[in-house]
């Protein structure tokens, strides 16, 4: 019987580590199959992060294209049919979706699409709803405070 006193790998699945360093009757003595100078021969050698032996790095080689703007405001998309689950006159602002799981905690702004339809009328109070979005809103006896 299988217990856990007599568990061993599978014959072959597991391999001795290579004993470098161990004299020369060992075939891996003197330097340890690390050759002779340069910088993987001595210990504590580290390399830069994408450092490939001297070759251009793949980073460089690659060209740049256009720039990154560090001002893009980064709106959490939430589609109309979600808000169904809220009770006809709540009031939807960020917390409220927080809640509900719709949107992340990292999430800073919010935006409401006109994706599918509103059947409860609900206050919205969010950064950003489409033009669509509004005028369903309306549409379904809701209010928007921005």
């Amino acid at each position: 019987m299988l217990k856990l006193n007599n568990l061993s790998p599978n014959p072959g699945a597991r391999k001795a580590n290579k004993r470098v360093g161990r004299g020369p009757g060992s075939g891996r003595g003197k330097t340890a199959t690390r050759g002779h100078k340069g910088a993987r021969s001595r210990s504590g050698y580290k390399t830069k992060l994408g450092f490939e032996g001297g070759q251009m790095p793949l980073q460089r080689r690659l060209p740049k294209r256009g720039f990154t703007n560090i001002f893009k405001k980064e709106y959490a998309l939430v589609s109309l049919s979600d808000l169904n689950r809220f009770e006809s006159g709540a009031t939807v602002n960020r917390e409220a979706l927080l809640e509900a799981g719709l949107i992340k905690p990292a999430d800073n702004l919010v935006k409401i699409l006109a994706n599918g339809e509103l059947t409860v009328a609900v206050t919205v109070e969010v950064d950003k709803i489409s033009t669509s979005a509004k005028e369903k809103i309306a549409a379904a006896g809701g209010s928007i405070k921005e």
